[in-house]
């Protein structure tokens, strides 16, 4: 017989672990990693740094992608990948950067998809559920750790030298400043190890005394706080 438990804990968990796996995700398909120097379509380097003439705008630069404007692009910013293959991402430290990233994010899409089935089932292989989630919540927050250490290594490449002028270098962003991206990636990584910590708290929460009472009492939905 299945049974249905909620709790306050195991809920929160539930909703933290979505919001951590969708946040990782937004962050790593954004362009808004670096936001480069105020330029227009034509700006040139001189002799005293960038010089721009009429209208500024800042172009972005994303792992894999970037927000430019065209001198005769008439509809505003244009958006999209500048690397078609993966072996076109700016760097070598990029190209790890995106593996770290993906491995953590697909276990973290994992978990998120589990820990909504965990209000009918607590256990896989006579393992707590949760237990399990944790650990690979544990582990994607390693892998997300290891690319954000990686992405500043990566910003002394050609590509990142267009964007934050020729100053740019491997830690060290140049006339670039950071994008929400990369703050979003830090804040759900963080979150990612938070997650890890509570599934224990939502283990205990769906396994308590009250919980196996309310089980004993023969009730299939069991509610609380």
């Amino acid at each position: 017989m299945c049974h249905v438990i909620v709790t306050c804990r195991s809920m929160l968990w539930t909703l933290l672990s979505i919001v951590a796996a969708f946040g990782e995700l937004i962050a790593f398909m954004s362009t808004d990693w670096l936001v480069g120097f105020p330029r227009t379509p034509d700006a040139v380097f001189g002799p005293h740094g960038a010089t721009t003439a009429g209208e500024a705008y800042r172009p972005t630069l994303g792992i894999y992608g970037r927000c430019i404007k065209l001198p005769h692009l008439q509809r505003g910013i244009l958006c999209g990948p500048y690397a078609v293959h993966f072996g076109e991402i700016a760097s070598g430290f990029w190209q790890a950067t995106s593996i770290f990233l993906a491995a953590g994010i697909l276990l973290l899409c994992a978990v998120a998809f589990i820990s909504v089935f965990t209000m009918c089932f607590q256990s896989i292989m006579k393992k707590s559920i949760f237990n399990v989630c944790g650990l690979l919540q544990g582990i994607a927050g390693l892998f997300l750790i290891l690319g954000l250490m990686l992405y500043p290594a990566g910003w002394g490449s050609d590509k990142v030298q267009l964007y934050c002028g020729p100053d740019a270098a491997p830690y060290r962003a140049g006339l670039c400043s950071m994008g929400w991206a990369f703050y979003t990636a830090m804040g759900g990584t963080v979150l990612t190890f938070i997650c890890a910590v509570f599934s224990a708290q939502a283990e205990i929460a769906t396994s308590s005394d009250k919980v196996q009472e309310e089980i004993e009492e023969g009730k299939s939905l069991i509610c609380l706080l």
